[in-house]
């Protein structure tokens, strides 16, 4: 799985013009399931995701969870987000892993993250338009097969 995280003030997601989910203060993260993954890559990203110090504490240093402040997440299928563009100007998605099997895991993966911090999400599929004030900026990439 892969994710790219960014912490922000305020988002909104629409679908063919009209809002579907919004959040206040927390982070927008952009999902994509590639073939193979499994229970534990979603276990360990979203504990990853929760517990990631990326908000500013009383002192203004950045050591706070989305958890520690409140936050919430919009959560966005992406599976773009495993664009091979080796080859050519196309890019290749061949890694992303096919919509059956990626629809099951991303409502897996919302309903579990659900379970630790308020979680709105976007259409799987859907032509999304996401509006939001990244906060900092602060955007993080997160792979769960090279965990850096």
């Amino acid at each position: 799985m892969r994710a790219v995280i960014q912490r922000v003030k305020e988002a909104t997601l629409s679908v063919e013009g009209e809002i579907v989910s919004a959040i206040g203060k927390g982070l927008i993260v952009y999902l994509g399931i590639g073939v193979g993954d499994s229970d534990v890559d979603r276990d360990w990203l979203i504990n990853k995701i929760v517990n990631l110090r990326i908000f500013n504490d009383t002192d203004g240093k950045i050591n706070l969870s989305v958890k520690d402040v409140g936050g919430e997440v919009l959560l966005v299928s992406q599976f773009t987000l495993y664009a091979s563009t080796k080859k050519g100007n196309r890019p290749s998605f061949l890694r992303s892993a096919q919509p059956e099997e990626a629809i099951s895991k991303y409502e897996e993966f919302q309903q579990t993250l659900k379970e630790e911090v308020p979680t709105q999400s976007g259409i799987f599929g859907a032509d999304m338009q996401v509006t939001y004030t990244n906060d900092g900026p602060i955007t993080i990439t997160i792979d769960t097969k090279q965990k850096e």
